[in-house]
């Protein structure tokens, strides 16, 4: 085997490294919010979480992925510890997927056209093909992501090919046969096996390139065995890595991982290698094919989870012994873990934007209810608390979002989300800073021993309910999708901005007549300028919702502006309908 045999293989395993990563990436990238909405099933039933561990893994070609999102879910507290179990032992048998498709490179073809086409030399050339044409002249992003996973499934399959042939000459020599009957040693084949895969940070690529080397016909089963059990343990690393700087329940799911591998390779290495030592079983000096290492693979990974799955809680368990209780744990609002599946990321900033936005409707209603009320210490205090946790919110988004637009590979659909998002976080925390100047307001009005005349009393119970609709339309808006229902809003701002200049004119004259004092003027006049300003970020919040679900125009700025000033039937209609509901009944 001379020089250029191991250019070959190193050459082949780069080959198969980046293309068992294009091809990841970008099922990731086709299977867009598919994932997160699968995940989110994965609920207490743990057969539920099997089965969609599996599917996942499927989809995405990696189990150390699949860990490493879930130490991400845990992490930022989307999912509980004890939900992770069943899709750890799902994406272990979806993993062996990838090794029976590896596998079809074994296929005698002979003289048959179908058995020729199944080769991977065969039909992975098509796929590339088929992949270029899409990528240069797709038209639609998703046509182009679907270009480049076949290019990436073609890039894996080439590598494949090009290590199993630069491993054809170590068939006959003897010094390569002599390193093999070292690892009939089951603890070293284990420990080869582990030091591999955790140094390329993939159990694939080592299932595919113990799989080159069955072709050389040099490999039995006795060898073959430990060094798969061994590459099980190995992708933990990745795994391992993940979980530095992260809570305590994402170091747990880490230890569940670890602990299924190791615990399932010593229950093997006993109780397999036990009978083996009773039994001289005689198949294990036969020579493996690449078929034969799949086999392995996917017993060792079926026969595992049949085992242990029984005793999930008692793993929940193991894991709490392991990684103790401490004090000092923050909170993670988004974790960059995720990132890694973009698709699942978005849908995660999304849900931190239900979050804010269920803040920020918490303090506008607190804040409301004591203007009309009567002020409580308690509830102030919640304001102000409550205010710095939207202020939060806003930081970690808008950074999380920014990162993300910048350093990964979004489709058109993700990006549109995460514009709309950026776009939204401002206006939902300029929201939550009037909500606090309401409360403000309502702590002048008792610490000064203020009181609103009833006129001015009456106004507020009229406008402070408005406003509460106009938020609480726009936020619907954003989250069902339902931009139509935007064009509601215009009116009721319109309404509420008109309400709240004939109440400043009202209460001038009240000033006038001496039934209202200046100092109460000043407070009655913060309010109603706080109430003008939620309507119009409310507004701004419908508009970007409108703007993004019918983006038909070529100036955004001029179609947002004409989207807030339209007075069009159904408009005016809608207008007279919430005059009816608010003002005139002020009046």
């Amino acid at each position: 085997m001379d020089v250029f045999a191991f250019i070959t293989l190193f050459g082949g395993l780069a080959f198969f490294l980046y293309g068992m990563h294009v091809l990841s990436e970008s099922l990731k990238k086709t299977a867009g919010g598919r994932l997160e909405k699968l995940l989110k099933k994965a609920t207490d039933n743990p057969f539920k979480g099997l089965t969609i561990g599996a599917i996942i893994t499927i989809a995405i070609q990696s189990s150390s992925a699949m860990t490493v999102m879930l130490v991400g879910f845990v992490n930022s507290g989307i999912m509980d510890l004890s939900q992770t179990v069943g899709v750890i032992f799902g994406s272990d048998i979806g993993t062996t997927l990838t090794a029976w498709i590896l596998s079809l490179s074994g296929i005698d073809a002979s003289d048959s056209f179908f058995l020729q086409i199944l080769k991977p030399s065969s039909f992975s050339l098509i796929f590339a093909l088929i992949g270029v044409i899409l990528l240069m002249a797709g038209k639609r992003q998703k046509q182009k992501d679907i270009g480049i996973m076949l290019l990436g499934f073609a890039i894996l399959m080439q590598g494949m090919t090009m290590m199993s042939g630069s491993m054809a000459p170590l068939g006959e020599m003897e010094e390569f046969t002599d390193i093999l009957t070292a690892f009939n040693n089951p603890l070293l084949g284990v420990l080869a096996g582990t030091v591999v895969t955790g140094i390329i940070q993939s159990s694939a690529a080592a299932i595919g390139i113990l799989q080159s080397l069955s072709m050389t016909g040099q490999l039995t089963y006795a060898v073959a065995i430990p060094l798969v059990l061994g590459a099980n343990i190995g992708t933990c690393a990745t795994a391992i890595l993940s979980s530095i700087g992260v809570n305590r329940d994402a170091k747990r799911v880490t230890v569940i991982h670890v602990a299924i591998k190791v615990i399932g390779a010593l229950i093997w290495l006993i109780v397999f290698y036990g009978m083996y030592a009773i039994f001289d079983f005689s198949f294990m000096d036969n020579k493996v094919s690449i078929v034969g290492i799949a086999a392995i693979h996917s017993i060792f990974n079926i026969v595992n989870t049949i085992l242990l799955f029984p005793f999930s809680k008692l793993l929940v368990k193991l894991a709490h012994i392991i990684v103790k209780e401490s004090d000092d744990e923050q909170e993670t609002l988004l974790d960059e873990r995720l990132m890694l599946t973009p698709p699942i990321a978005v849908a995660e900033c999304r849900n931190a934007m239900d979050k804010m936005i269920s803040k920020a409707k918490n303090g506008l209603d607190v804040s409301t209810d004591m203007l009309l009320k009567g002020f409580n210490q308690d509830d102030f205090d919640f304001i102000k608390k409550n205010e710095e946790k939207v202020d939060s919110y806003e930081d970690h988004l808008g950074s999380y979002l920014m990162k993300l637009t910048t350093t990964q590979h979004l489709s058109v659909e993700d990006k549109n989300k995460s514009s709309r998002m950026l776009q939204t976080v401002g206006e939902i925390e300029r929201i939550a800073d009037h909500a606090n100047y309401l409360a403000n307001s309502s702590e002048e009005i008792f610490t000064k021993k203020l009181s609103f005349s009833d006129e001015a009393t009456a106004e507020l119970n009229k406008v402070i309910p408005a406003v509460k609709e106009v938020y609480s339309l726009a936020t619907e808006c954003f989250l069902s999708g339902n931009a139509k229902g935007a064009e509601d809003i215009g009116p009721l701002r319109i309404v509420i901005s008109e309400m709240c200049d004939e109440y400043k004119s009202n209460h001038v004259e009240r000033l006038a007549t001496g039934k209202c004092t200046t100092e109460q003027g000043f407070v009655f006049n913060d309010i109603l300028y706080s109430c003008v300003r939620i309507a119009e970020h409310s507004l701004n919040i419908a508009a970007i919702a409108y703007r993004f679900r019918f983006p038909d125009s070529t100036d955004s700025a001029t179609y947002m502006h004409d989207f807030k000033q339209r007075r069009d039937k159904i408009s005016e209609r809608k207008y007279q309908e919430f005059c009816d509901k608010y003002m005139r009944s002020a009046t």
